[in-house]
Formats: C-alpha cells, structure tokens, sequence
C-alpha cells in the first residue's frame, strides 16, 4: 500500500497506549524483513535510513530511499520512511524529494544553546515541507558506553525548554539504554521517562532498544515512550543466519543462499518486537 505518515503513525499509537517500532534498513533484505515482519505482526512500522546508511551506499540517499520506499508500497503492512540521525544539513534537505514524512535531526554533539539553534532552523525547514521533525537531548550512549555516566540522561525541565524553543514534534531522550548492544540487558530509568512524559507536549523516542528486553520496553511503553527505535538486534539476526550457513556448507558462493535464512531472520525479530510492544499498559498479551 501506500506509504503513510510517520506523524499519523505516532499519533496513532499515542491514542492507542502503544508504540510504533522503527527499524534500521541498511540492505533491501532489510528493508523486506522489516515490511514482512509487520505484515506477520499486523502492525505499522517505520523503516529508517541513517545518515551512517547513506555513507554505506557512497553518500548517494537517492537509490536505496527508492528501493526501501518500493518495498512498502508493495507491502499489505502501514509503513513510513525516515530519515535517522542526521547531522548533515545538506543531507537534511534531501529528505523531502525522496519521500521521506520524517526526520531525526541530531545535533545532540553540540553544546546546548548550538543545538537549540541548529535544530530549531531544521524544524522550521522541515514543517514548511510537512516534514515531522524528531531531535536529541542528552547522550543515548554507544560505542563509548557513557549512558549510565551521572548527568548523561536527559534533564525534564530541560527538556521541557528545549521542545518549547525548537518546535520539535518528538523527543529521543536518554533513560539508560545504548546504541550497538547486542545482548538484551539494559534496565531503563522508568521513573525518568514518567517524568518526562509529563514534563513536554511531545512524544518520547527511545533509541538503542535492541538492548532492551521486553519487559522493559512494555514498561517503557506504559511510562511514556511512543516510538521504539531497533537496528543492531536486526544485524545480529542477519549476521548470525549468515554465519550459520556458511559454517555448514563452506563452498556457497550464490548469495541468495545465505541471504534468504539472514532475511527470515530478521523478518522473525521484527515481529517479536512488533508484538512486544503493541499493547498498553504494560501486559505481553
């Protein structure tokens, strides 16, 4: 079907006490993954292209938004496309000419007054093109692991001043989880991420979530958090089928055999954690 609105989608899931899980394409096989787990799930999605993903195919935005935007639009699920973590202006205003209804501006590297500014002129750019606009505010941590360093995770009056003097439409705060985790281990601050759904008008945004059992990612939804963002679970699924394969049978050289068990693979971890957080109130169901 047609690609919808990240905004309708977010909206949506907020009225409804749930999530909206978005997930890091990088490959088609991605991309197909991720529209067949939603379909298997009976949920939305949201397929994300980082700016690090754009970099992966030489710079160029162009091809892979179009082969990802073709894969929803021949998809039973409702998907939307955004643009992850931009801090490229240049690529920021590529955006609206591939189709994408949203983008994640960061300028979360930036000293706080830079980053208002910064990302106040992006907003403004992107809601003159209907563009929904997602910011940062704190350190989410990563390869660095400083998410549980003291005064690292996002502040609510901060915060509550930073929505008011950008515009943004979403917040991606730090409560404790990590960029590029590969077990699932991380405990999330729930308290914080109550006190900042209190605190601004906005939906919360947790990223690094591959990192985040399902339990918490239920309590995390009950809290507050509207939009789940999951990458690196993906390609420990891709990566771990393909490795698979390979090791018992040594002399594949046609890709599409070991691709085919990388893309279920993923396909599987899409839907677990379409299904983890697509009910309110804190129950599996």
């Amino acid at each position: 079907m047609p690609l919808v609105r990240t905004a309708d989608l977010i909206t949506e899931a907020r009225s409804e006490g749930a999530a909206v899980c978005a997930f890091n394409v990088i490959t088609v096989e991605h991309a197909e993954a991720i529209a067949a787990g939603a379909e298997a799930a009976g949920r939305p999605a949201v397929l994300q292209i980082s700016e690090n993903a754009v970099k992966f195919h030489g710079g160029r935005l162009g091809p892979i938004a179009a082969a990802t935007a073709a894969v929803a639009a021949a998809s039973t699920a409702r998907l939307s496309l955004h643009l992850d973590h931009v801090e490229d202006e240049a690529l920021l205003r590529q955006a609206h000419a591939h189709g994408f209804t949203s983008v994640m501006f960061d300028a979360s590297k930036l000293p706080y007054g830079d980053n208002v500014k910064a990302t106040a002129e992006a907003v403004r750019w992107g809601h003159e093109r209907d563009i929904w606009v997602e910011a940062e505010l704190g350190r989410v941590g990563g390869k660095a692991g400083d998410a549980h360093t003291p005064g690292v995770r996002t502040d609510p009056a901060e915060a509550a001043a930073y929505v008011a003097d950008t515009g943004v439409d979403a917040l991606a705060v730090a409560v404790g989880s990590t960029h590029a985790m590969t077990a699932r281990t991380a405990t999330l601050d729930h308290a914080l991420i109550t006190a900042l759904r209190d605190a601004v008008p906005v939906p919360l945004v947790l990223h690094g979530s591959s990192g985040v059992p399902d339990t918490e990612l239920r309590r995390a939804v009950a809290a507050g958090m509207t939009k789940i963002n999951v990458g690196t679970a993906l390609n420990k699924a891709f990566t771990g089928a393909v490795r698979a394969f390979l090791e018992a049978h040594p002399s594949t050289t046609d890709p599409r055999k070991y691709l085919t068990p990388a893309r279920a693979a993923m396909t599987e971890t899409v839907a677990g954690f379409l299904r983890a957080v697509s009910v309110s109130g804190g129950n599996s169901g």
